[in-house]
């Protein structure tokens, strides 16, 4: 499936709040025509109703791709809609958070094609990264099809099996709350040292954001990019000797907080 079959047969967005308007601009922006988007949201934002998409029109009979972007309470409410669709050629890719494919399966019908989809906040921005797995009426091609769409709000990596989509969310579903919370911890930091609060967090966020990127973008790992500047008795050593304590510094603490994190999606996905 191509993004020519995607504009002649149509797809269809449910739910388009922040995460479905970043994929819905990146889509047109490569080149998809809004004429053959369709989007269900009972709160359209300014920028979807000026996109010219149809908003909360009649769907397409048998549209090429429907995404899922709704919250999983809102779900019930939503699927009845799209129940129709299933068992066909339509392609089913959801983002919703914690929703099994065997459940769409059950809602939509068995030989659904579904592509389970996890993406991550960044994604508004442009720079997610988001894990899919697909059923085996999806396929290789369903892949294809949902990796090319969601590579327009940052990168895509395929799992081996949906068991792994738990882990997935302890590291990078939740991750950026994180990173949310070291960037707040380090201005706190700053300012318990003397800094005022407006310049202790400019220089958390920048320091945060910039080591993101250069950690990114560095053919050096991120433990070679440590050590480089990690001077010998230097400053850098005396704060990483407290933050690296296999006892009670950083190590432990986040395989606790992934550990944490991924039980609890396995608990909500058990009910």
């Amino acid at each position: 499936m191509d993004m020519k079959d995607v504009a002649e047969k149509g797809l269809v967005l449910l739910g388009c709040g922040k995460m479905g308007s970043a994929m819905l601009q990146g889509w047109l922006a490569d080149g998809l025509p809004a004429t053959s988007v369709w989007v269900k949201d009972p709160y359209p934002n300014d920028f979807v109703q000026r996109a010219g998409v149809h908003v909360n029109a009649d769907l397409p009979a048998s549209p090429a791709i429907v995404i899922i972007a709704v919250k999983p309470q809102m779900m019930a409410d939503a699927l009845p809609v799209l129940a129709a669709m299933g068992n066909g050629t339509t392609l089913f890719v959801s983002v919703a958070a914690g929703i099994s494919i065997a459940t769409y399966e059950g809602m939509l019908g068995s030989e659904t094609p579904i592509v389970r989809a996890m993406p991550n906040t960044p994604a508004a921005v442009g720079k997610g990264i988001t894990a899919i797995v697909a059923n085996a009426h999806a396929g290789d091609d369903g892949l294809g099809a949902a990796e090319g769409l969601l590579q327009a709000v940052g990168q895509v990596v395929r799992l081996e099996r949906e068991e792994q989509m738990d882990a997935v969310t302890g590291v990078s579903g939740s991750g950026p709350a994180y990173v949310f919370h070291l960037i707040e911890t380090l201005a706190a930091a700053g300012e318990a040292q003397g800094l005022s609060a407006d310049l202790s967090m400019a220089l958390a966020k920048a320091t945060v954001a910039g080591a993101g990127v250069l950690a990114e973008l560095a053919e050096e790992t991120p433990e070679q990019l440590r050590i480089n500047v990690t001077s010998p008795n230097g400053t850098t050593q005396a704060g990483l000797e407290e933050l690296m304590d296999p006892a009670n510094g950083l190590p432990p603490l986040m395989l606790r907080t992934v550990g944490a994190a991924t039980l609890r999606s396995r608990e909500l996905a058990n009910g």
